[in-house]
């Protein structure tokens, strides 16, 4: 993929005291690195530094942050097509509704302690669909001075929206003086979000999303899931809500907007290390938005023990840069699923699985999904809601990443396979043995592309299967003592290369997966040629 602009847009500062708190960071927090990092669990920090995505992006991957004052006013001012593409940007939305940008007005002491007690209240001046059509304007003055095609969108929570918002309901408006407006698909390649809000903030306490709705201080009525239809319908108006013929769905981004396969959601899993709101919203989240809301229906995702913001943060983490960078530079998609399994399955027991990705030279977990942390795989209720669909038999999805083209990959997929009973809406423990899976490994995978650049060779392993520790072999299959030590045998399926890993004797024993189960491996090539 080129080296196209990149356009940052920041979350919800809260009411204008936090909003004038933000404009101060030139920035707007995205240059915010992090020198510690979570071990899992109760464990203490360890140190880890992490420059932040902004200076990454410059070392790793040869970008430019061009300010030279006022980013708008620099490029306002540059030729076209004169500024560079591989060039960095934040879209400052915030500033409008800033007051420190103006002198302070001359006031009495109650008017002064009015002031502060309202700006600690109040977002005044801004407004989601306002900042959504500047956001346009911005990706049409960078895509004019850069001579870019379209660009990268990189946004964290409510930046999400903004973007939503210019994708589903501006680019479908016409502009002020009558013009109709480009589609998303002319004007951004990829899409990337860090814990956005897609299905709206939701609250353990009915009562408190009824108050979100009705009242929603400094702003925060906008993360009300059917208030979201008024900023995400081309003909709502906000304060609109769903009317009950509309089949709405915030979390659905629709075709004719937009790709999903252009878009990776970023969903943290650690609500500890946020602020109070982690006891309303609950732990299933990362301290402020619901795991299950923090996507986009048919986008890409990662699950990664983050927090929403702050020292644990998605956005300052080695995570969040790491699949950000290879969403949108990585030649390579790959998509893992377990095939093959009966469509038959019984209610009982509950099927779940943990699955954790890793890539060779990282010193982080790409993505994790598993029970101590709220999202494990739910491998029963995704079987019996596919069997319908599949022919000889179910493929349930599992993980997925992104690989940037270098000489020797090699990446890691864990997974542990449990099965719990339950009585009357608990959990029977009389035969359960906590924390034991009834099958676990690990599959070993290593990627060359071939030398004619047009493919790639890839050899799979077992670790069970393997005779010593997997950094012994490259490729991994040198380590197997009988059997095929061939690479995969990869076979054409639409735009992938499909490639079927059988699962060990011990996995394919149970009822859930079958005799027939592998591990299938589908590959594209993103540039076109594979």
């Amino acid at each position: 993929m080129d080296r196209l602009p990149i356009v940052y847009v920041r979350g919800y500062a809260g009411p204008t005291a936090g909003i004038n708190e933000q404009v101060d960071d030139p920035f707007y927090g995205f240059n915010r690195g992090a020198t510690h990092v979570r071990v899992g669990g109760d464990g203490d920090p360890a140190f880890y530094q992490f420059e932040g995505p902004l200076l990454r992006l410059m070392t790793d991957e040869g970008y430019q942050l061009l300010v030279h004052g006022d980013q708008h006013q620099y490029l306002r001012g540059a030729e076209d097509a004169s500024v560079p593409p591989a060039s960095l940007w934040v879209y400052r939305f915030y500033d409008q509704a800033a007051t420190t940008f103006a002198a302070p007005p001359h006031e009495s002491l109650p008017e002064r302690l009015l002031g502060k007690l309202h700006r600690r209240v109040t977002a005044d001046g801004f407004d989601i669909e306002s900042a959504a059509a500047g956001l346009y304007d911005l990706v049409e003055l960078i895509r004019r001075k850069t001579g870019a095609p379209r660009v990268f969108l990189v946004a964290h929570s409510m930046g999400g929206l903004v973007v939503r918002c210019m994708m589903q309901k501006v680019c479908f408006q016409a502009d002020a003086e009558g013009r109709p407006r480009s589609p998303a698909k002319d004007l951004v390649a990829r899409f990337f979000t860090y814990g956005t809000p897609h299905g709206g903030i939701a609250f353990r306490l009915e009562a408190l999303d009824r108050g979100e709705q009705l009242f929603g201080p400094a702003g925060s009525d906008i993360f009300a899931p059917e208030k979201m239809y008024g900023y995400l319908e081309p003909k709502a108006r906000f304060g609109d809500l769903p009317p009950r013929s509309a089949d709405f769905d915030p979390q659905r981004l629709p075709e004719q907007a937009f790709d999903t396969d252009d878009v990776f959601c970023l969903i943290g899993t650690d609500p500890r290390d946020y602020g109070l709101s982690r006891v309303p919203v609950g732990p299933r989240s990362d301290g402020l938005v619901r795991i299950e809301r923090a996507y986009v229906r048919g986008a890409h995702r990662a699950y990664v023990y983050r927090s929403h913001s702050g020292t644990y943060g998605e956005v300052n983490s080695e995570e969040g840069y790491q699949n950000l960078r290879r969403f949108l530079f990585g030649r390579w998609q790959v998509r893992l699923d377990l095939a093959g399994l009966p469509g038959d399955l019984p209610e009982e027991p509950v099927w779940q699985a943990d699955a954790r990705l890793v890539i060779r030279g990282l010193p982080i977990v790409m993505t994790e999904q598993s029970a101590a942390h709220w999202c494990p795989v739910q491998l029963g209720d995704e079987i019996r809601r596919r069997a319908g669909k599949a022919g000889a038999g179910v493929a349930v999805p599992v993980t997925g990443t992104f690989l940037l083209d270098r000489d020797r990959l090699r990446y890691a997929l864990t997974l542990r396979v449990f099965s719990l009973r339950e009585d009357g809406g608990r959990l029977h423990l009389g035969e359960h043995l906590e924390q034991v899976p009834a099958w676990a490994d690990t599959l070993v995978v290593d990627v060359r592309p071939d030398a004619d650049d047009a493919g790639l060779t890839a050899w799979a392993a077992w670790n069970s299967a393997v005779d010593g520790p997997p950094d012994r072999f490259d490729p991994i299959t040198e380590g197997l003592p009988d059997g095929a030590r061939g690479p995969l045998e990869w076979r054409r399926a639409d735009r992938d290369l499909v490639a079927d890993v059988p699962l060990p004797a011990t996995a394919r024993a149970l009822t859930v997966l079958g005799p027939d189960a592998t591990l299938r491996i589908a590959v594209r090539d993103r540039q076109g040629a594979g």
